[in-house]
């Protein structure tokens, strides 16, 4: 039986929080989501994601669905790396990029 979290969620945060629920639920199912459909709600949590992105609830939302954290992570990566992972793990995953990089271009 799945267990039941409340939140208590602002009125600003529950398009957010409907969004990040339904891709949690759609990576959650057995099977592989339609493409255009999981693009469209990336999309629209994208969106909301960069509206909402200094709202002080937003780092403990993000802790209960992860599914919409790596989207977060994702829109970040840009300009800030892996802003939700602890600092070993970002800097652990830079290096094994840059290695991996380079070790492409010499077989190039």
């Amino acid at each position: 039986m799945a267990s039941v979290i409340k939140l208590a969620v602002p009125a600003e945060l529950l398009s957010l929080v409907r969004l990040a629920q339904l891709l949690q639920a759609l990576e959650g199912q057995g099977h592989a989501a339609h493409p255009h459909q999981y693009q469209l709600l990336v999309q629209k949590l994208g969106a909301e994601l960069r509206e909402q992105q200094g709202h002080e609830m937003l780092a403990g939302l993000l802790d209960h669905f992860p599914a919409a954290a790596e989207v977060y992570e994702n829109l970040q990566y840009g300009h800030a790396g892996l802003v939700r992972a602890p600092l070993e793990m970002s800097l652990s995953s830079e290096l094994a990029a840059r290695e991996l990089l380079g070790r492409m271009k010499k077989k190039a």
